[in-house]
């Protein structure tokens, strides 16, 4: 910084020793066009910014002048004065003032997650919820971070709920199940499998494989649905369905007793029953289009042996590249030894950290 002054200091006289050489007519001039820019800065900016350099000249050089110059310029008297108060607060404060502690990112990131998620959510409401993960905040504190994110509260934040949000909700209380066939190598014989979907999850029963899907048969296997849920056939509140002949009443009868909507599609249109639709065509261009399948038991057992694999192992884009159960935890990166293990005879490869 003294390094810093004297090379201000030297440059100036070195301007001084240049202005003797000048003409007054010159210099007065220069005069004339530097006060007519500092009048075009002083309407432009009235609160220049100085650093301590620019002080230091100012408040040296300021008394040289005539008094009536001196009330005229950026340095007043009662600019000294101030400069000289600020130095003495800075010296009386302390650098560890006592006061609320500041408030960590990792806690504005869940208070800004908890606000968009939930609309209808105020600030004591978040307060509850990070208290139960360990963060202890103010709601004033809440109000304050979500004023500086520019987010609304509760009563004026926007409660429309979105689409994605809303299909989401729907889609946690729904089943869709579908047929599809598989023709047999040497018999040529059809035989038609029955699955199950549940839609929130993706997750995938396999009900039965039969040569003859009628109606008997089929509500046989609304029974076996209901049976392999359990307690959790209370969470669904409507199966779709297509209008195929093996749906009959009593199909709809036994699911209706287990308080399952039955909802048919539209005529001719596949696409409403969309999540049932997908699987068939994942099922067969993974397995039943690369593998020639022997009989109704073969069948069976390739396709258990594919709903564990679809249900634990593989990765479904709508759920963020996870599988529905996954039956491993996420590995930690850093592992160099990987195992590979053959599904299907190698049809399909599952990939997982070898044990040390």
């Amino acid at each position: 910084m003294a390094l810093r002054l004297l090379y201000l200091i030297f440059v100036r006289l070195g301007n001084w020793l240049v202005l003797l050489g000048r003409s007054s007519a010159a210099k007065d001039v220069e005069l004339l066009v530097l006060r007519y820019e500092v009048a075009v800065l002083r309407r432009t900016n009235p609160r220049p910014r100085l650093d301590w350099a620019d002080r230091a000249v100012l408040a040296a050089l300021v008394r040289r002048l005539p008094r009536r110059l001196r009330e005229h310029r950026l340095v007043t008297p009662g600019t000294i004065l101030r400069w000289h108060r600020r130095l003495v607060a800075r010296k009386w404060t302390y650098p560890n003032r006592t006061g609320r502690p500041p408030i960590d990112d990792t806690t504005v990131a869940l208070i800004e997650q908890m606000a968009r998620e939930h609309t209808g959510w105020g600030y004591r409401r978040i307060q509850g919820e990070l208290l139960k993960l360990g963060h202890r905040v103010a709601d004033s504190t809440v109000r304050r971070v979500l004023k500086r994110l520019r987010i609304p509260p509760a009563p004026r934040r926007d409660t429309d709920t979105s689409w994605r949000r809303f299909l989401r909700a729907q889609a946690s209380g729904m089943l869709a199940c579908d047929f599809f066939h598989v023709d047999c190598a040497l018999t040529l014989k059809r035989v038609y499998a029955f699955f199950v979907m549940e839609v929130a999850t993706r997750y995938v029963h396999i009900v039965g494989t039969t040569t003859n899907p009628d109606g008997p048969w089929t509500t046989q296997q609304a029974r076996n649905l209901l049976m392999d849920l359990g307690d959790r056939a209370d969470d669904f509140r409507v199966l779709i369905r297509d209008r195929a002949s093996q749906f009959t009443a009593s199909f709809d009868a036994t699911l209706a007793d287990a308080g399952l909507q039955v909802v048919k599609t539209p005529p001719r249109c596949p696409r409403a029953n969309c999540y049932a639709e997908r699987f068939v065509g994942t099922v067969r261009r993974e397995v039943t289009d690369r593998l020639l399948i022997i009989n109704q038991h073969h069948l069976r057992t390739v396709l258990d042996r594919y709903a564990t694999h679809y249900n634990h192992r593989r990765p479904h884009q709508a759920l963020q590249l996870t599988p529905p159960r996954p039956d491993h935890p996420t590995a930690e990166p850093g592992w160099t030894s990987i195992r590979r293990r053959p599904v299907l005879g190698g049809l399909i490869n599952e990939y997982e950290h070898a044990a040390a």
